[in-house]
C-alpha cells in the first residue's frame, strides 16, 4: 500500500511539474499573443544581460598595437 501511494504521489508531483496539468500560455488568441511577444523580448534580452554582468559592454582603453613608453 505504501508502494503505492508513494507511485502515485510521485507521478502526480512529475505530471503537475511538466505543464500537463495547467497550460503556459492562456487559451485567448490575443492573450497568448502577447504573452509570446514579452516572453520572445525576455529572450533577446539576454545577450544585454550576459554582456552586463561580465562587463563586456564596457568600453576598451587597450591600444591595438604595444607602445614601447621609453625613449628611443
Amino acid at each position: 500500500m505504501r508502494k503505492l501511494i508513494l507511485a502515485l504521489s510521485l507521478g502526480f508531483v512529475l505530471s503537475a511539474s511538466s505543464g500537463c496539468i495547467l497550460p503556459a500560455y492562456s487559451g485567448d488568441p490575443a492573450r497568448r499573443t502577447q504573452q509570446l511577444i514579452f516572453t520572445s523580448e525576455d529572450f533577446r534580452t539576454i545577450l544585454d544581460e550576459w554582456e552586463r554582468i561580465w562587463m563586456l559592454d564596457h568600453p576598451d582603453h587597450m591600444k591595438p598595437y604595444r607602445t614601447h613608453g621609453g625613449l628611443i
